[in-house]
C-alpha cells in the first residue's frame, strides 16, 4: 500500500470522504475484474489537453498533447509502477541511464566524455552519432513491447495487466476546457502515465540487444576505454531514454552496418 499512499495526501482524501480505509481502497483496486485483466471503459478514460508550443499556433503539431489520466486508473499504474522498479536495474543493460535507482545522467555524460578523451589518446578516428527516436512515446508499437516482455519472462497475468493498460485507452480532446467525443489508439504511451517511462525503456531494449548483436559478429567496433585496473572495455552506444550515442571505427562499412541496424529497429518501432 505504500506506492498507493505515496501518490497522494491521504489526509486530504480521507478528510473530503474519498478514501476511508486502506482496505476499502484495496477492493476498489483490486476488483474481480481486474483481477481477470478486464477493464472497465470508464477505467481507462483519458482527456487531452493540448499546450501550445509557441505563440500563434495554428497546425496539430504546434501543440504538446498531455494526458490527463483518471485517479483510479493513475493508483493502479503506481502499484504496477512501484513493483516494476525493483526489477529494472536487473533487466535493463548498463547503457541505459534514464529511469533506474542508481543511474543518473551524469554518468552517460562522464562515460562519454572518458570514451572520447581515450579515443583521442589513442589518435584513432571514430565516429559518434546522436540518435533521437522522434515523437518517442508516441511511436511505441504495442506487439513490440508485448514481446520484448514475453522474452524478458514476464508472466502472462502482467503482460495482460500491461496490455490492457496501454490498449484500452479511450482518449477525447478538450476543446476550449469540454471534452469533445472519445477515439481510441492504435500505438503509443501516454505522457503523464506512472508506467510509460519504465515501459518505454523496456521497448528500447530492443535497439539494445540489436547493437549487442552487431558487435558480437563483427559488424561494428566500439570506442575503447581503459578502467582503473588496467583492463580496457568497448563501449558501442550509451542512452538516456530515447536519446542514443553510438561508437564506432571510422570505417564506410561500419557506418553501413550502423545504418542497417537502424533500418532494422525502425521497421520492428513502427510496423511489428
Amino acid at each position: 500500500m505504500g506506492g498507493v499512499w505515496s501518490s497522494g495526501n491521504r489526509a486530504n482524501e480521507s478528510r473530503l470522504g474519498l478514501i476511508k480505509k486502506p482496505e476499502e481502497l484495496c477492493f476498489s483496486i483490486s476488483t474481480p475484474r481486474i483481477n481477470k485483466e478486464i477493464f472497465e471503459k470508464s477505467f481507462n478514460a483519458t482527456f487531452i489537453a493540448l499546450i501550445p508550443k509557441k505563440k500563434r499556433a495554428k497546425e496539430l503539431r504546434d501543440f504538446k498533447p498531455i494526458s490527463m489520466i483518471g485517479s483510479i486508473y493513475k493508483l493502479f499504474s503506481k502499484v504496477l509502477t512501484d513493483r516494476l522498479k525493483k526489477v529494472m536495474a536487473k533487466l535493463i543493460v548498463s547503457q541505459q541511464m534514464a529511469f533506474i535507482k542508481g543511474r543518473q545522467i551524469m554518468d552517460a555524460v562522464l562515460v562519454a566524455n572518458e570514451v572520447v578523451d581515450s579515443r583521442i589518446k589513442q589518435n584513432k578516428p571514430g565516429i559518434l552519432c546522436k540518435l533521437d527516436i522522434e515523437k518517442a512515446y508516441d511511436h511505441v508499437n504495442w506487439r513490440f513491447l508485448l514481446d520484448i516482455l514475453k522474452r524478458m519472462g514476464f508472466g502472462v497475468k502482467w503482460i495482460n495487466w500491461i496490455r490492457h493498460c496501454i490498449s484500452t485507452v479511450s482518449f477525447s480532446v478538450l476543446i476550449n476546457g469540454s471534452p469533445v467525443g472519445f477515439f481510441k489508439a492504435e500505438r503509443g504511451l501516454r505522457q503523464g502515465d506512472p508506467l510509460s517511462p519504465f515501459l518505454f525503456i523496456l521497448a528500447m531494449e530492443g535497439l539494445n540487444n540489436t547493437v549487442k548483436k552487431a558487435k558480437h559478429i563483427g559488424w561494428i567496433n566500439g570506442f575503447e576505454m581503459e578502467r582503473r585496473d588496467n583492463s580496457s572495455m568497448d563501449i558501442t552506444h550509451l542512452q538516456y531514454a530515447d536519446d542514443t550515442l553510438t561508437f564506432c571505427d571510422a570505417n564506410v562499412d561500419q557506418l553501413k552496418y550502423l545504418r542497417v541496424i537502424l533500418v532494422v529497429f525502425e521497421c520492428v518501432w513502427y510496423a511489428y
